[in-house]
């Protein structure tokens, strides 16, 4: 018996890994709650690139409208400039000038001595001022327009870039939710379930909203209707009682600086942020909440107590 165990010791293939045992439910769930810890402030950092990137795009196309306007005023002015030149060229005027002119970057100096030598009638003056001011604006103008556009660019990247993270996360966590059988597509088209709890007035409205996205998948970047992160649920859950929060969990924080609730006190429609601001929930009342939590999950009703996350404060919208 020896000498086989021998054999087969001196036969088993040399530098041959063995693989590592499978994690047990215990740890896959613990690395999964630090993949979703992790997922949420990537997810918040995404949504906040986002939302710059809109507005520095916004800000560019408004200021290349503007760009484009002045030139076209420009253009306009250019063209009355020539045809007064012409008129003067045809009824025998000095008009050695205006190629000049109309040629340097800085009319106002040759404008100056024609004006002084009564050359010019004060309408003409007024045309040729109009021109020049148009005309240095032109650049201001238009290097607005371009340091906008590069602002957009550079926030386009950043948004990118996050992106790409959350999609490496993702995988990690539908590919450990599997494994645990507890990965849950969701319904987009999801009608949710009637709330019945205690709210009133715009709590109300927030919470049979929110009550009817129940079983829709958690999307990151998700602003509805057919899926939302945690803050696009929050958003748009308060924006069907009127009340129009920022997009973002950190933006909705700030934006309550003057609305936070002890937590002792909560009423259903307030807002319960995670330590960090990389989770927001919705309080239902009866010691309830409704939230988006994370990928692989739907929106639904928890028990407070269960939530998992560390709190750091409510606001009362």
């Amino acid at each position: 018996m020896a000498t086989g165990l021998a054999i087969g010791l001196l036969a088993s293939p040399v530098g041959v890994a063995v693989a590592d045992p499978k994690p047990t439910i215990k740890q896959a769930k613990a690395k999964l709650s630090r993949l979703n810890n992790k997922a949420d402030h990537v997810v918040e950092r995404f949504n906040t690139a986002t939302e710059r990137h809109k507005t520095a795009k916004k800000k560019y196309g408004q200021l290349n409208s503007s760009y484009k306007d002045k030139l076209a005023t420009v253009a306009r002015l250019r063209a009355q400039v020539i045809t007064m030149a012409v008129n003067d060229y045809q009824m025998g005027s000095d008009v050695t000038s205006w190629p000049a002119m109309l040629g340097q970057g800085d009319p106002m100096s040759m404008l100056n001595g024609m004006a002084l030598s009564g050359q010019l009638q004060a309408e003409r003056a007024e045309k040729l001022a109009a021109f020049d001011r148009e005309n240095k604006g032109l650049k201001t103008q238009r290097d607005l327009a371009q340091d906008a556009l590069v602002a957009a660019d550079d926030e386009r990247d950043k948004v990118e870039k996050e992106r790409a993270e959350i999609l490496k996360l993702i995988q990690e966590q539908k590919k450990l939710l599997r494994e645990l059988g507890a990965y849950k597509s969701g319904d987009p088209n999801s009608t949710g379930i009637k709330y019945t709890g205690p709210a009133t007035g715009n709590a109300a409205a927030v919470l049979k909203f929110a009550f009817g996205q129940v079983g829709k998948p958690y999307i990151y970047g998700g602003t509805g209707p057919r899926g939302y992160d945690c803050s696009g649920f929050t958003q748009a859950s308060w924006r069907a009682a009127g009340v129009s929060l920022p997009r973002t969990t950190w933006q909705q924080w700030a934006w309550g600086a003057k609305r936070r609730v002890s937590l002792d006190a909560l009423r259903p429609g307030d807002l319960i942020f995670s330590e960090g601001l990389g989770h927001v929930t919705i309080y239902a009342g009866n010691g309830n909440i409704v939230h988006a939590p994370q990928t692989g999950d739907v929106i639904k009703v928890v028990k407070f107590s269960s939530y998992g996350r560390r709190v750091v404060g409510a606001i009362r919208p």
